[in-house]
């Protein structure tokens, strides 16, 4: 299939700017099957807001980071850090005892 160079408008900014005949090849190459809503500014500037990012890579898409909390493992009394705030009525066992919690239970 041939490409020719688009020009689209930026859903963000209202600026336009030009959707390459590579770029519109590689979208196809790539399965994606709409044309980009955002100039590369604004996409950027998106994708930094998202990820919280401030351009050192890395990040987890759009999800916030976690809170975590300390307890200590009911199994070996170390110091354990999880995703929930323990209450008191349930054991908490840290990554290494949780396993072989769960590895005894499925047998």
């Amino acid at each position: 299939m041939s490409y020719t160079d688009k020009t689209l408008t930026c859903s963000d900014c209202g600026a336009t700017f030009t959707f390459s005949a590579s770029e519109q090849e590689l979208f196809a190459q790539r399965g994606y099957t709409h044309e980009p809503r955002r100039c590369a500014t604004c996409r950027e500037t998106r994708k930094s807001e998202r990820t919280g990012d401030t351009g050192s890579g890395g990040g987890f898409g759009d999800h916030p980071r976690r809170e975590m909390f300390e307890a200590v493992c009911a199994s070996c009394g170390q110091k354990a850090m999880v995703p929930f705030q323990p209450r008191g009525n349930k054991p908490v066992y840290c990554g290494d005892c949780y396993r072989k919690v769960q590895q005894s239970s499925n047998r």
